[in-house]
This record gives C-alpha cells, sequence and structure tokens, in this order.
C-alpha cells in the first residue's frame, strides 16, 4: 500500500485506501479514504477529489445528524484545489464509513425529493400558466 500524509492527520503515517463498491459510484464521485496506521476504523478521513464546500457542508450535516457520530468535519485544503478533507470519528467500535455511507444515501434521497417537488411545481404552473392563455 501506498503511504500518504493527509493534513488532517499530521500524527502519523497514513494508508490510502480505495473504498470499495458504496453508493458514491452513483454520484459520481472520485474518493479515497485515509486511515491513520493503528486506529481502529472509528476515526477516518476521506479525500473527495473535484468537490466543493456544496457537497462538504451538506454531507456534514447529514453525517452529524447520527447519534454515533462524535465529531465530522471537513476542510478544503487549498482555494485552488478542488478536494476535500472530510473526517468522521464515530463512538465505539462502529467503523466510519457506515456513517458516511448512510450521510451520502440520505443526502441523495433529500436531494431527490427536492428535485421532485420542484418538478411538481414546474407542471402545476405550467398547467396553470396554459389555463390563462385559453
Amino acid at each position: 500500500m501506498e503511504k500518504v500524509r493527509s493534513p488532517l492527520l499530521s500524527f502519523g503515517e497514513q494508508k490510502r485506501y480505495r473504498v470499495n463498491q458504496l453508493d458514491e459510484k452513483k454520484l459520481g464521485l472520485t474518493f479515497y479514504k485515509v486511515q491513520a496506521d493503528g486506529t481502529d476504523g472509528n476515526c477516518v478521513t476521506f479525500v473527495l477529489h473535484d468537490e466543493d464546500h456544496t457537497l462538504g457542508n451538506s454531507l456534514r450535516y447529514m453525517v452529524m445528524k447520527n447519534p454515533d457520530v462524535e465529531f465530522c468535519g471537513y476542510c478544503i485544503t487549498h482555494p485552488s484545489e478542488s478536494k476535500i478533507n472530510f473526517r468522521i470519528q464515530t463512538r465505539g467500535a462502529l467503523p466510519a464509513v457506515e456513517p458516511f455511507r448512510k450521510g451520502l444515501n440520505d443526502l441523495m434521497g433529500v436531494c431527490q425529493h427536492v428535485l421532485n417537488t420542484f418538478e411538481r411545481s414546474m407542471k402545476e404552473y405550467r398547467a396553470q400558466r396554459e389555463e390563462e392563455m385559453q
């Protein structure tokens, strides 16, 4: 495994892993799971590429709704880079990838609800406009 250093995890060497078969492929996200050596998986930093505050803040909100999450935060490493370091720390033995997956799925559900509501409202508006024009 290739060892990398993360700005959020400066307390030792880390390993980069490719996260397997999560629902992120549906969103088209490219990300890497960065985990500090010696941890049991409940404190993980994910690096999401080609993303900004739009996803970072929304996902942080959804993940923090989980009562098993002790800490969740993100930072953009530099304004000229479109990369997010997204850190999750859970209570107990729950692996940090679980709230990450749940947060992404919940966020997809919220976005789908907003899209459906918008499309329904647009359909009603267009129907109303057609009635007024006749």
